[in-house]
C-alpha cells in the first residue's frame, strides 16, 4: 500500500540491523514511525500498540527474537527472548507461530550464524505475510465480484475494527479484497465501525480507505445490526486474532455481535484468515484466552483539539470503574465462509483441514 504515493510496509528492516515501523499509536493524526533497536523495544511496541494486529505482532515478534541474537546469541537469551515477547499479548496465536517458527530455525544453530540465520527469517515471515494477505485478497475478490453482480448500485461492506494493511504488513486480511475490487473498478462503498474503545476502525481502517480512494462511512459500533436490518449492507468481512478447530474465532470485541446481527438478518459473513491464525491445538472457541486490556481504554479517549493539538480526555463519571475485555468470541455457526489464502472454506474442521491438511 501507499502513505504520500510511496509503497509502504508496517515493519521494515534498516540498513544499520534495526528495525522501524509506523507508530500507529499517533494515526490518523500524524505518520510517524519508531526504530526498534532491542528486543526489549519490540516487546514495548507490542504490548503498547505501536504495532497492532495479529500478523503484524508475529512479525515484530520474529524482528525481537533477531535483535535479541545480535545482542548476545546463547541459548539462554533465546529463551529469555521468547518468553518476554510471548507473554506481551493473550490472545492473538500469530504470536505464538512466529516465535515457535524463530525457535525451530535457531535452536540447533551455532552461536556465530544465530543472528544472521534469524534475520533472514523473520524478514522472510514478512514476505510471506505479504504473499498470504495478497491471496486471501484473490480469492475474496471473486466473492465480492459475484456479489456486485447482484446488485445494481454500490456493494454494501461493513468491516470492524483494523484487518487492513496496517495490521499486517502488506494488503491485510480483511481489506485485501476490498481493495483489489475497488482497483478493478467494482462500485463498492465501506462501512466502517468505530470499534472503542481504541477505535482501531475510525482511526486505523478508514485512515487506510481514505488513503486508496475507497469510499467509506464510519458508524457507530451500535448501528451495524440498523444497517443490516433495513438492507445497506450487502456482506460483512472481519478479520482473525484466533481460529480454532471447530471454526470458532476470536476478533475484536464486538465482532460476535456482528455476525448475530448478520445472521439475523441474512447477510453473509466472512472471516478472512491467514493460516498463522489457525491455532490447532485447541477444540473450540471457549478455550481461547481473552486478554483485559486496561481500563483507561474505556475510560478516556484521544483527539485532535480545535487548534491541531492531540490531548487524551476523560469522558465518563468520575470514580466509576471499568472492565475492557480486548476480544470475543465468533460461533462457527455464525460464519458464512472463511476465506484464506488457499481458498475458501466452511467455518468448520472440515472445511479448515480441506485446505490445510497438513
Amino acid at each position: 500500500m501507499k502513505i504520500r504515493g510511496k509503497a509502504t510496509r508496517t515493519i521494515w528492516a534498516r540498513p544499520d540491523e534495526t528495525v522501524e515501523v509506523i507508530d500507529q499509536t499517533k494515526l490518523p493524526h500524524e505518520f510517524t514511525t519508531v526504530v526498534l533497536h532491542t528486543a526489549e523495544d519490540c516487546a514495548q511496541a507490542i504490548r503498547t500498540m505501536v504495532v497492532r494486529g495479529a500478523p503484524l505482532i508475529g512479525a515484530t515478534a520474529a524482528y525481537g527474537v533477531a535483535l535479541a541474537m545480535r545482542a548476545d546469541p546463547s541459548s539462554k537469551a533465546l529463551i529469555r527472548a521468547l518468553d518476554m515477547l510471548g507473554a506481551t499479548r493473550p490472545t492473538a496465536v500469530n504470536l505464538r507461530w512466529a516465535l515457535k517458527r524463530m525457535h525451530d530455525a535457531l535452536h540447533n544453530r551455532g552461536h556465530g550464524e544465530r543472528f544472521e540465520v534469524a534475520w533472514r527469517e523473520a524478514a522472510a515471515i514478512c514476505d510471506e505475510d505479504v504473499e498470504v494477505c495478497r491471496q486471501i485478497g484473490v480469492h475474496g475478490l471473486e466473492i465480492f465480484r459475484a456479489a456486485a453482480a447482484k446488485r445494481s448500485g454500490a456493494l454494501n461492506i461493513l468491516t470492524h475494527c483494523n484487518a487492513g494493511w496496517l495490521a499486517c504488513v502488506d494488503w491485510g486480511t480483511a481489506t485485501a479484497p476490498i481493495y483489489m475490487a475497488h482497483d478493478a473498478g467494482i462500485p463498492l462503498h465501506v462501512w466502517v465501525d468505530e470499534t472503542r474503545p481504541r477505535n482501531q476502525g475510525a482511526s486505523l481502517t478508514a485512515y487506510e480507505l481514505g488513503a486508496h480512494g475507497v469510499p467509506h462511512t464510519i458508524v457507530a459500533d451500535n448501528a451495524g445490526g440498523h444497517l443490516m436490518r433495513t438492507g445497506r449492507v450487502d456482506l460483512c468481512i472481519v478479520g482473525v486474532d484466533r481460529v480454532t478447530r471447530n471454526g470458532d474465532f476470536a476478533n475484536k470485541i464486538g465482532t460476535y455481535l456482528k455476525a448475530l446481527a448478520a445472521t439475523d438478518n441474512g447477510v453473509p459473513f466472512y472471516g478472512a484468515v491467514p493460516s498463522p491464525s489457525i491455532d490447532w491445538t485447541l477444540a473450540s472457541g471457549v478455550e481461547i484466552p481473552i486478554e483485559e486490556r486496561s481500563a483507561d481504554e474505556v475510560l478516556k479517549m484521544t483527539g485532535r483539539l480545535p487548534g491541531g493539538g492531540v490531548a487524551t480526555v476523560e469522558i465518563a463519571a468520575p470514580g466509576s470503574p471499568a472492565a475492557n475485555p480486548g476480544f470475543d468470541v465468533t460461533l462457527a455457526r455464525l460464519v458464512t465462509a472463511f476465506i484464506t489464502e488457499r481458498g475458501v472454506c466452511a467455518a468448520n474442521e472440515a472445511g479448515l483441514r480441506g485446505l490445510f491438511p497438513a
